[in-house]
């Protein structure tokens, strides 16, 4: 039943879309090209850009977006990697501070979590065993702290070679996508939304 509901608002989907042509002449896409053609000539399509971007990116991260003239991306990038170094740099000062108090308690010494009462006794505020598992948790927050990292790094590295290679494409309207609301007339109140897909040849 749910198969039969997911097919039929696919083919009304389909039937709301509304496909439109411009008048089929050969004149009008010849000089398209030509004129296209004389663009690149010109210089306006730059082969090197996605390169440079990407360049750019990896020697210092948000540059190829401040390359690509956008602006806003670069305070991402910086706030995506600097919150992920952040917790790679907290996670790895905790697992030392908990490793350096495993190491002097194995080998019979007071550690930070020792507290040394009056009479001269100690007391064990935190156990061997939390020890080990706080070591354990914190060696794999830190671990994906770092993949984290490399991954936002790569990541960003390949969106601003992709935005520069995106930016020197020709858009226009000849294809184009939206949604659009369809009067029925049995139900008028209720207007159905559906896809107008619009393409120009």
């Amino acid at each position: 039943m749910f198969l039969k509901k997911i097919i039929f608002v696919f083919l009304i989907g389909f039937f709301c879309t509304n496909l439109s042509a411009q008048n089929d002449s050969i004149k009008p896409k010849k000089i398209k090209r030509i004129a296209r053609f004389q663009k690149n000539a010109k210089g306006l399509y730059n082969p090197l850009a996605p390169s440079r971007a990407a360049f750019y990116s990896a020697a210092f991260p948000g540059m190829g977006q401040i390359y690509n003239r956008k602006y806003w991306k670069a305070p991402i990038v910086w706030g995506a990697l600097g919150t992920s170094i952040f917790f790679y740099l907290d996670n790895n000062n905790e697992f030392k501070r908990f490793r350096r108090a495993f190491r002097a308690r194995s080998n019979g010494f007071q550690d930070e979590f020792t507290v040394i009462n009056a009479d001269g006794t100690t007391t064990e505020t935190v156990s061997v065993e939390t020890i080990e598992r706080a070591q354990e948790q914190l060696r794999e927050n830190r671990d994906l702290s770092l993949l984290t990292t490399a991954i936002l790094y790569v990541l960003q590295i390949v969106e601003a070679s992709v935005n520069a290679h995106l930016l020197q494409f020709n858009t226009d309207d000849n294809l184009t996508l939206r949604p659009t609301f369809i009067n029925t007339p049995v139900q008028i109140e209720t207007p159905k939304l559906g896809v107008t897909l619009k393409y120009n040849f």
